[in-house]
């Protein structure tokens, strides 16, 4: 439980009460720990509200076991990070049985912030050339796998954590860029890459200086161009960034969000009905891979901003 701003205690906190037929209660078995459960936490998320006196039980999804013994991921009601939680029975994905409870946890969010913009922004053809920017996070490994799953016929990746690059291209990608070379040299090689196989498909988790460097390398000199579609997903690296108009006239542009509010409501039922399920299932299959760090919940407290390696979802197990 936490108080807006403060960080999470575990302490004895009343059963939830099912209030709609819309609700169920889960045993919880398993929760990851998001970027944005630390940014609604702080109350810095644009879809953070106005604290509740009591205080708030943190995360918004995880994996937990129906009253017939049925093991689920569902989307949190008010909150997933105690031993009982209730879930929203419409968005409810039934696990396979060989997937272990964290990668369980692990994935969803980042099959959220992966999939959705490849899928729903991007609309990925098979033959794709795809730029991921900023993709030695967690979410960006899935990205990777998931752009390739879709056709993707390249995949470029930048970041600053040299050791996961060089993880991200064991996993499938095919070239990387470091930012944190000078400028003219992030650009020079996003030219140099742009002019011999043209990036269809931007896929950002930076936004900052990054994304106005990438914008400028993919700006046309009045020829004919192929279709770009650039989406922000994240914005590690800054809000704002400027954008010359030059860009939109000169090149077939279309810049676009995939987060909470972009999405409209048949996407996300696709999320659950096809696109998670699907997820899971190449994940017990050794298909899709993902690397997680578990800590027991008693330890929330001491362990909520602890730094997990690159590439890696902190899990608590309940």
């Amino acid at each position: 439980m936490y108080q807006k701003g403060e960080l999470p205690q575990y302490v004895e906190f009343p059963e939830p009460a099912i209030n709609n037929d819309d609700e169920v209660l889960v045993s919880v078995k398993a929760v990851a720990i998001k970027h944005l459960d630390k940014s609604i936490a702080s109350g810095k998320h644009y879809s953070a509200d106005a604290p509740k006196t009591e205080g708030r039980v943190v995360g918004g999804d995880g994996v937990g076991l129906l009253a017939n013994g049925t093991r689920v991921y569902g989307m949190a009601v008010s909150g997933m990070l105690a031993e009982r939680a209730l879930i929203h029975k419409s968005r409810i994905v039934p696990l396979p049985d060989n997937l272990d409870h964290a990668t369980a946890a692990a994935l969803p969010n980042a099959v959220i912030g992966a999939a959705m913009g490849l899928k729903f922004k991007a609309d990925i053809k098979s033959g794709d050339v795809v730029l991921i920017n900023g993709a030695t996070g967690f979410t960006g490994h899935v990205a990777v796998q998931i752009a390739k799953h879709y056709g993707a016929k390249k995949v470029i990746i930048t970041g600053r954590n040299e050791p996961a690059l060089q993880d991200l291209l064991l996993l499938g990608a095919d070239e990387a860029i470091s930012i944190t070379d000078d400028d003219e040299s992030i650009k020079t090689q996003i030219a140099t890459i742009h002019a011999e196989t043209p990036i269809d498909i931007v896929i950002d988790y930076l936004w900052g200086r990054t994304a106005e460097m990438i914008l400028a390398c993919l700006k046309g000199d009045g020829g004919f161009t192929n279709r770009i579609r650039f989406v922000s997903i994240g914005a590690m690296s800054g809000d704002l960034i400027q954008l010359s108009a030059a860009n939109l006239r000169s090149v077939d542009l279309q810049l676009s969000g995939s987060g909470l509010g972009a999405w409209t409501k048949q996407q996300v039922g696709q999320l659950f009905s096809e696109i998670l399920p699907e997820m899971f299932q190449l994940a017990a299959d050794g298909k899709l891979k993902v690397n997680t760090v578990k800590v027991k919940l008693e330890n929330i407290a001491d362990l909520w901003d602890l730094e997990v390696p690159g590439g890696q979802r902190l899990v608590v197990m309940v």
